[in-house]
């Protein structure tokens, strides 16, 4: 395998993991705030203010992208899969 292969492989699954990471972190970063700004303007420290929220955000986003997720991963892994005949050049 040349550099150039290895190079491209890597920023692919890189940008990949990045693409398919970003609605979670989208999500939980505007449930974060908006509870942080409850917390701030009720003046309430309380930690599971803000924990309780983003789990159930998760959660509920976990549901409701399963199927997107399971077919941007089956096809990203089969096109991994056929590219590895090519990386033994």
């Amino acid at each position: 395998m040349n550099p150039e292969i290895a190079i491209d492989l890597f920023k692919s699954t890189v940008l990949f993991a990045l693409y398919v990471v970003a609605p979670f972190l989208l999500v939980l970063l505007v449930v974060g705030l908006s509870a942080s700004l409850l917390q701030s303007v009720t003046s309430m420290q309380e930690p599971t203010l803000t924990f309780a929220p983003k789990l159930l955000a998760l959660a509920g986003l976990m549901l409701l992208l399963a199927p997107w997720l399971l077919r941007l991963l089956t096809e990203f892994a089969v096109t991994m899969i056929t590219r590895m005949p090519t990386l033994a050049h």
